[in-house]
């Protein structure tokens, strides 16, 4: 119960200030953008991630039966703005905790632990494009 009380708090107020972070050119946090599966509405949800080779690895802090990542495993892509720039990503998957921490900092990973974070989805960037900005951010 507890639990939903401090998901239903960052939902309405604190996402709403670390959305501000995401256009920074530096920090963990990026917004989402994604479609509801079954209203079809478009979404964004401020959540962290980290640059992978070939995408960004997201930290799924509640789990993998939070909302916006069910409505991108349905979709099989999305939008995610990091660092001031917006990337097309697609084929959402499991990514294991072991592989997925090492890419985080030590601190980031210090806070994904205390977070209880187990579980991690890995995206690959959807176009050419979107790869050859990632490694100019």
């Amino acid at each position: 119960m507890a639990h939903n009380r401090i998901r239903s708090f960052n939902k309405h107020f604190l996402n709403r200030v670390l959305r501000r972070l995401a256009f920074r050119s530096r920090g963990p946090f990026a917004i989402v953008y994604h479609v509801g599966r079954r209203s079809g509405k478009a979404y964004e949800t401020t959540i962290m991630v980290e640059p992978a080779p070939d995408g960004f690895v997201f930290a799924l802090t509640y789990g993998p039966e939070v909302d916006w990542y069910r409505n991108v495993l349905a979709a099989g892509q999305c939008s995610l703005l990091w660092h001031g720039h917006t990337y097309a990503l697609e084929q959402p998957e499991p990514f294991a905790m072991q592989a997925a921490l090492p890419l985080y900092s030590p601190f980031k990973r210090m806070v994904l632990r205390r977070l209880g974070t187990k579980n991690f989805v890995h995206m690959k960037y959807q176009h050419a494009e979107s790869a050859k900005e990632a490694a100019r951010a």
